[in-house]
């Protein structure tokens, strides 16, 4: 994915073949900049604030958010933007480009659409009812492999129990969970959002999700490179790999309906006086429609991770 000419590496980024939250409407960073502003108002905006955007892609959301910052505030802060893959030249020089999270956090660590491309491994009831890890050729074909055991195998029973049924599938996500657990304990005072495709316990799909995406169309999960390969995130499972409480489930749409993203159209009332202002708020309202739609981007999961400060959303 990551290698010589591998998906994440070609020059049109990942938003040349699957469209997010942050390219669907720059509401989106707008409202990341509005939670920033209410964990600064939590920490009692301190002198220094930390931006930091996990799988930052070509950095898209860090520029968005750093512009949507209102001056002072942006004065502040320090935008750090996660990813392996290598800066973009034409990104704002005020964003630090890292390939790992900055340790001593104050402020907010945001992953979008980060922890569905961490790997994990799949598995698969055979016909005696035991879950084997499933393997993969780089053609894409499969065979089962070895039975599940050791922490794994506690992770499934935990996490995604399955009755001994043949050709059932899971996803373990016990690397997932370890990967966000390190992304949370690097903020000292703020709070940790990780925004995915997610289900949970009561939620897990029972033939898994595994599937690539090419070009904006659905494809074959493939790994050899050509493709995006992703799977949905048990974010339940997450929260509970970070010691000291403090975590909180949303929807994307309640998340974005708590920070003013609504979908409401403006009123006809100001077609008549105001019909440039009024086409502008229609276009909003289209977009915020879209980030929050059921059955689209407003059902992705939101994980909300307080570190030393009060809920900066209303229940």
């Amino acid at each position: 994915m990551y290698g010589p000419g591998g998906f994440y590496r070609r020059p049109e980024g990942p938003a040349g073949h699957f469209r997010t939250s942050v390219h669907a409407s720059p509401l989106f960073a707008r409202a990341v900049a509005g939670l920033l502003c209410r964990v600064d108002d939590a920490l009692g905006r301190p002198g220094a604030l930390d931006f930091v955007d996990m799988a930052a892609g070509r950095g898209e959301l860090a520029a968005g958010v750093l512009a949507a910052l209102p001056a002072d505030v942006a004065a502040r802060t320090h935008v750090y933007a996660v990813e392996i893959a290598g800066r973009p030249p034409e990104l704002d020089p005020r964003i630090e480009w890292l390939s790992a999270p900055p340790d001593g956090v104050t402020g907010l660590l945001f992953a979008n659409e980060w922890l569905d491309n961490v790997p994990v491994e799949v598995t698969e009831v055979d016909a005696a009812g035991v879950p084997r890890r499933v393997l993969v050729r780089p053609d894409g074909t499969e065979r089962l492999g070895d039975p599940v055991a050791g922490p794994e195998a506690e992770w499934l029973a935990r996490w995604w129990p399955q009755p001994a049924e043949p050709g059932l599938r899971a996803e373990i996500g016990l690397p997932r969970d370890i990967a966000w657990a390190d992304a949370a304990a690097r903020v000292t005072r703020g709070l940790a959002v990780a925004v995915d495709y997610a289900h949970t316990a009561d939620t897990r799909p029972p033939f898994g999700t595994l599937t690539g995406f090419r070009e904006g169309r659905e494809t074959a999960p493939v790994p050899d490179g050509s493709c995006d390969i992703t799977a949905h995130v048990a974010l339940d499972a997450c929260a509970a790999r970070v010691p000291g409480g403090g975590a909180r489930l949303l929807t994307q749409r309640e998340a974005l309906h708590a920070l003013g993203i609504t979908g409401a159209r403006p009123s006809l009332a100001l077609a008549s006086t105001h019909p440039a202002d009024y086409v502008r708020a229609l276009a909003r309202a289209g977009e915020a429609a879209e980030l929050t739609a059921p059955g689209g981007l407003g059902d992705f999961g939101w994980l909300l991770q307080r570190v030393g400060i009060a809920d900066v959303l209303p229940a």
